[in-house]
C-alpha cells in the first residue's frame, strides 16, 4: 500500500503557527488522553487555547468542569440525552448572567467540532467512532493530533485519500516516537521500523498459563493507567497489532519492515533503524504528556510537558523478542493490514466486541484472539483493488461485531454445557 506521493505523519513538513496562542479543538475530553492534554493546555496558556469540547455523555460535571475552566466556546456531547445533565452542570459551574457555551449533541456532534475553526483538532475517542471526526478534520484543512488509531486502522485508505502529507501529527506513545526519530534522516535511508512492547500483565506466560487469567488481572497493567479497552489491548497485544497497521499507514513503511520488540520497562517508546545501521531510540519515563505536547505543539516543543529521567540513579532496559504462539495478535494484524479495504475493520470491531465480552465475564481471555481469528477468517479476502467507502466500512463493522457476539455466546454455551 504505497500508493500516498509521501506520509502521512512526516516530522520534515512543519506547520505554519499563528502569532500569539493556538486554537485547539479537543475531542473525548473527559477520557485519559483528553484530560491529560487540558492538563497540559492550563499549564502553558500563553501557547494554547481550547475552543471546543466533545465528550461521549457519561461524565457531565467533568465536562462542565472543563468548559468552564478553558471558557470554550461550545461543548459537545454523542449522547442527547446527556444534555439536560450537562445544561444544568454548566449553569452550576458558571456565574449568575455568564452566558454558557453552546451545546452540540447526536453521533454527528464531534464531526462538527473537528471542523469548526481552529488550528489543531486533538482526536482523543476512544473506538472506531472516532473516524468521522479524523475526516472532518481533514476535509477541513485541520492538523490533525491523532491519538484514535481505530480511525487509520478501520478507515486507512478514507484517511490517506484526504490528509496532505504531514497533516496528521500522532499522539500515540509509539507513533510519537518514530515521528520524531524520523526526524533525524531521510526517510530512504530507513530500514526498519521497530515498535515497543511492554508485554502487558502476562509477559512470559505460554498461551496454556494464559487460558484462567481474570478480568482483574488483565487490567492491571505493569506501567500505563489507561482505560480498561486499551488495557486490555495491551494484555492481549492487539495494541501493538493495530500500531503496526498504523505505522505501516502513517509513514507507508512495508509490513515487512515493522518490527515489535517486548521492552517491559517502558522507556524507549519506539525506534528506527537506518541503512547505515545505526538505530535511534525515543525515550522517556512512562508518561503520555511528551506524545501530547508533540501532537499540540509541533514544531515547537512545550518546556517540562513530561518528566526526564534521573541519571544519577541506575538503571536497568531490558528487550525481549515477541512470543508469537501465545500472543497472535501481532501476526493477524499483520494478515489483515495486508489483505486491506475492510479486513482491519473487521479485525478491530471483532476485537471491541471480543474485549466487551471478556471484561463482562462472558469469554476467556484466549477466547478473545481465537474469536477475532474465527471473524476474520470468515471475512474471507477482500478483491483486490476493491475502492472502499464509509459506507463499506460501517457495514464490515457491524456484521463483524455481530458474528463476534455470536461466536463468543456459543463458546460460552459449549463452556457452560
Amino acid at each position: 500500500m504505497s500508493d500516498s506521493p509521501a506520509p502521512l505523519a512526516d516530522p520534515h513538513l512543519l506547520f505554519d503557527t499563528a502569532d500569539g496562542r493556538r486554537d485547539l479543538v479537543i475531542l473525548g475530553s473527559t477520557g485519559s488522553i483528553g484530560t491529560q492534554a487540558i492538563d497540559l493546555v492550563l499549564r502553558n496558556p500563553d501557547r494554547f487555547r481550547v475552543t471546543a469540547l466533545s465528550a461521549a455523555g457519561g461524565r457531565t460535571a467533568l465536562l462542565a468542569e472543563q468548559a468552564h475552566l478553558l471558557r470554550v466556546n461550545t461543548v459537545a456531547v454523542a449522547d442527547p440525552g446527556a444534555v439536560p445533565a450537562l445544561r444544568e452542570a454548566l449553569r452550576e459551574r458558571y456565574g449568575a448572567g455568564e452566558p454558557l457555551p453552546e451545546i452540540l449533541a447526536g453521533p454527528d456532534a464531534a464531526a462538527t467540532l473537528a471542523a469548526s475553526e481552529c488550528h489543531t483538532v486533538l482526536n482523543g475517542i476512544t473506538g472506531s467512532i472516532g473516524l468521522a471526526p479524523t475526516l472532518a478534520a481533514l476535509k477541513a484543512g485541520r492538523t490533525l493530533a491523532l491519538a484514535n488509531k481505530e480511525s487509520l486502522i478501520v478507515g486507512g485508505p478514507l484517511v490517506k485519500a484526504l490528509a496532505a502529507p504531514g497533516q496528521i501529527i500522532p499522539v500515540d506513545s509509539e507513533h510519537a516516537a518514530l515521528f520524531q526519530a524520523l526526524a533525524a534522516g531521510k526517510r530512504a535511508d530507513v530500514r526498519k521500523l521497530v515498535v515497543t512492547a511492554s508485554g502487558g500483565p502476562f509477559r512470559g506466560r505460554t498461551r496454556e498459563e494464559l487460558a484462567d487469567v481474570t478480568r482483574e488481572q488483565a487490567l492491571t497493567h505493569p506501567t500505563w493507567a489507561m482505560g480498561p479497552v486499551i488495557t486490555i489491548n495491551s494484555a492481549t497485544l492487539v495494541n501493538k497489532g493495530l500500531e503496526v497497521i498504523e505505522a505501516h499507514l502513517l509513514y507507508d513503511i512495508p509490513f515487512d519492515r515493522i518490527e515489535v520488540v517486548v521492552h517491559p520497562q517502558s522507556y524507549v517508546h519506539s525506534m528506527v533503524e537506518f541503512t547505515d545501521g545505526s538505530t535511534l531510540a525515543q525515550a522517556t519515563p512512562p508518561d503520555m504528556g511528551g506524545p501530547i505536547a508533540i501532537g499540540l505543539g509541533w514544531p515547537e516543543r512545550v518546556p517540562d510537558a513530561a518528566p526526564a529521567f534521573d541519571w544519577t540513579k541506575a538503571s536497568t532496559w531490558e528487550f525481549f523478542p515477541l512470543d508469537t504462539e501465545a500472543f497472535p495478535s501481532v501476526g493477524l494484524a499483520r494478515h489483515v493490514g495486508t489483505l486491506g479495504s475492510t479486513a482491519p475493520a473487521v479485525f478491530n470491531a471483532a476485537n471491541e466486541e471480543c474485549v466487551d465480552a471478556f471484561l463482562a465475564g462472558r469469554l476467556p481471555f484466549n477466547g478473545i484472539m481465537d474469536t477475532v481469528t474465527a471473524v476474520v477468517t470468515e471475512h474471507g479476502t477482500p478483491a483486490p483493488g476493491t475502492p472502499l467507502s464509509l459506507a463499506d466500512v460501517l457495514e464490515a463493522e457491524t456484521w463483524a461485531r455481530a458474528r463476534a457476539r455470536e461466536l463468543s455466546a456459543k463458546a460460552t454455551a459449549e463452556a457452560r454445557a
